[in-house]
């Protein structure tokens, strides 16, 4: 009898830790279908992130001259400059036949321009009509360069253009010289 009950004891001790190595394997399924499901809804909500975005990705690059050296100005009034060689229009914003670029969301985007000219060299940043920042360079010796930079909130449909200064000379060529880039930063 002391027999039985050894073995009966050694068969529910087997059996408790069955049983415990099984709840401890679902504990773990479980644990598994948790995370499978967790994984699932952060890959939709990436996806749906991406979505959101693409259309707010804007950024553009250009310079002057789409080949060979060229001079623009003097003109007698302030006149836009148009970037012909695009190697950045990421939105599709800048136009490459006007010159202006147009903001397609309300946000803070960045500007900078850079300008290689004549002895007087100078460019204004406007928004819609209005004179933003100038950039202007004069010295005695050919050939001064100069740069600017500004940020601003723009709304949806404004432009953003560079305006050659009144009786000012720049110069690009295959080296892209006088360029002019902008980017979102971030929608409002």
């Amino acid at each position: 009898m002391m027999k039985v009950l050894v073995v009966l004891m050694l068969v529910c001790s087997v059996y408790a830790e069955e049983t415990e190595i099984l709840s401890d394997q679902q504990d773990v399924h479980a644990a598994l279908r948790e995370l499978t499901a967790s994984l699932a809804k952060q890959e939709v909500e990436v996806k749906n992130l991406q979505a959101e975005n693409k259309g707010k990705q804007v950024a553009f690059s250009a310079s002057l001259s789409a080949s060979g050296i060229q001079t623009f100005g003097p003109f007698d009034r302030n006149t836009p400059l148009v970037y012909k060689h695009v190697v950045t229009n990421i939105g599709n914003a800048y136009s490459p036949v006007t010159g202006a670029f147009t903001a397609p969301l309300k946000g803070a985007y960045h500007f900078e321009w850079h300008l290689y000219g004549s002895r007087h060299n100078g460019a204004v940043l406007m928004k819609n009509s209005e004179n933003i920042f100038l950039a202007f360079e004069s010295q005695s010796s050919d050939y001064p360069s100069t740069s600017q930079g500004a940020t601003l909130l723009l709304e949806a449909g404004d432009v953003v253009s560079v305006h050659l200064w009144t009786s000012s000379t720049v110069h690009d060529s295959n080296d892209h010289l006088t360029t002019f880039s902008g980017h979102l930063l971030f929608t409002m």
